[in-house]
């Protein structure tokens, strides 16, 4: 490829900076896209009439700052997660403010500027010594030599599977295996029929989407809630209507009697908080769905991770009503990449998913579908689900244990299930605002409610005294070393602080 650079030796700029700003922007615009090949120094010194010398230095600075990655005797890439591209959450605006603009330009069309996007990478991976991102998965569990096996022998026996279209709702075969896994470990009675084959967890929200909210609606979400929830709710036009989270989960009491209403619940391990909902809120819960003829969004995210006990039934196990539309995904057991996941519908809503399907995209693709009905039918999947629970469960154990030698006996809250959990920062540390920016400088990323993919419309106080820490992509040698070097950097603002409590 050619790089459209131009370079001006008495612009009063040195070469190296032009090159560099210019490639940079490239990036920044996604004129050069994420791992696209860039040409060789040798190629462009040539092209542009400069040192071959300049144009390495321009190239090592760029990829010092993690725009571009140089592999020896493969060639140079643009880094598939650049600092500061536009894959981010844009600043939240104020509830009224939201309100008051229309998401529609002329002709209906949603303008780009008027969407908000969740945050679903960090945007500081590549340059931490240790990142505590929520509910990433460790990339070496994935299960390669199996998957590979079953890929293959499927291919081997595809026929016309690939150059036919399909179910729109899915593969049978693997609709049937997860309501047969969803049974024992979630207690819901599903068939095949009530289950729909999506593109994650948000695909499966949005097809929700389709079907429950209009222009105007009410959608009654968490707070703090999911970015990625909230902000599709808010494109398709719904009024959002947050509600607090407690030590027992959504207050029920603050739902309004809005009819034909949305709520979003993350019941199983509230994102981000990880507060699991009692009971009674359950049931109260469904009461009210069933008194304002509303639907319950139920998104199940990570509950397939647990480490000790059963946890409590599904929602949708206990919704005798028919109004909850339970979402499941494989994006944190097995991985964000298959973009594979599922919901299961009220019977009402089946005919109604399989035609929207048919409008969206005619079905998910056929082989990754089949090699996994393959895998959960085999109990490969249950195995490989023991396996990440028993590596997560060390990775948990090794946090906790960091927090207590590095900051004394600590307040955690929702360990017992999930990749993350959240840390009841100690009176004497500083906020989390302030500790998450600290922490950054010193090459570790923690996070707050708000920065970790999650969105807080109230502002609560409380929730600057907490701190989100994902463990499951980190080994237990990262995370000491992790939060020994937060305790390094915390320690200048420890002293002070202890300096003016004693001097107070």
């Amino acid at each position: 490829m050619t790089l459209h650079l131009k370079v001006t030796v008495d612009s009063g700029e040195g070469l190296q900076n032009q090159i560099f700003e210019q490639v940079r922007s490239m990036i920044l615009d996604a004129t050069l896209r994420a791992g696209e090949m860039l040409p060789a120094t040798r190629t462009l010194s040539e092209e542009l009439g400069v040192s071959r010398n300049t144009m390495t230095l321009a190239y090592e600075r760029l990829a010092a700052e993690g725009y571009i990655e140089m592999r020896k005797s493969v060639g140079t890439f643009v880094s598939k997660q650049v600092p500061g591209i536009a894959l981010f959450a844009a600043p939240v605006a104020t509830r009224e403010a939201t309100e008051e603009k229309s998401a529609r330009g002329t002709h209906g069309v949603q303008r780009a500027e008027d969407l908000r996007s969740q945050s679903v990478v960090s945007q500081h991976g590549r340059r931490l010594i240790a990142d505590f991102w929520p509910s990433r998965p460790d990339a070496n569990s994935f299960p390669l030599k199996v998957w590979a096996r079953l890929i293959n022998q499927r291919l081997m026996s595809a026929g016309a599977a690939l150059t036919e279209y399909r179910d729109p709702a899915g593969l049978l075969d693997l609709r049937t295996a997860v309501a047969d896994h969803l049974r024992p470990e979630r207690g819901i009675v599903a068939t095949a029929e009530n289950v729909t084959i999506v593109g994650g967890g948000q695909d499966g929200l949005n097809l929700l989407c389709r079907m429950m909210i209009t222009p105007g609606s009410t959608a009654c979400i968490e707070t703090p809630c999911y970015q990625g929830a909230a902000f599709l709710f808010e494109s398709f036009g719904a009024r959002l209507h947050p509600v607090r989270i407690d030590e027992k989960g959504i207050d029920v009491a603050a739902l309004p009697d809005t009819p034909n209403s949305v709520a979003y619940v993350t019941p199983s391990h509230q994102m981000p908080l990880g507060i699991t909902m009692s009971l009674d809120r359950r049931l109260e819960l469904l009461a009210w769905a069933a008194r304002t003829n509303s639907y319950i969004l139920e998104h199940d995210y990570d509950s397939d991770i647990r480490y000790r006990g059963s946890p409590l039934a599904a929602l949708k196990a206990l919704d005798h009503f028919e109004r909850v539309a339970y979402v499941g995904s494989f994006s944190k057991s097995m991985g964000a990449g298959l973009r594979l996941g599922y919901v299961v519908l009220p019977k009402s809503l089946v005919a109604t998913a399989r035609h929207l399907k048919t409008l969206m995209d005619n079905g998910r693709p056929w082989l990754e579908q089949a090699a996994l009905a393959d895998f959960m039918m085999s109990g490969g999947y249950d195995r490989h689900l023991r396996s990440i629970r028993r590596l997560y469960l060390d990775r948990r154990n090794a946090l906790l244990a960091s927090l207590n030698k590095h900051f004394g006996e600590n307040d955690a809250i929702g360990d017992a299930t999930g990749m993350h959990l959240v840390w009841k920062l100690p009176k004497h540390l500083p906020s989390a605002s302030e500790i998450e920016a600290k922490a950054l400088k010193a090459g570790v990323g923690v996070y707050t409610v708000d920065g970790g993919g999650a969105i807080d419309l109230t502002s609560a106080p409380e929730h600057e005294r907490l701190l989100v820490l994902g463990f499951s992509s980190l080994s237990e040698k990262d995370i000491d070393a992790g939060i020994a070097r937060l305790a390094a950097a915390l320690e200048p603002a420890l002293k002070s602080r202890g300096r003016a409590v004693r001097e107070g």
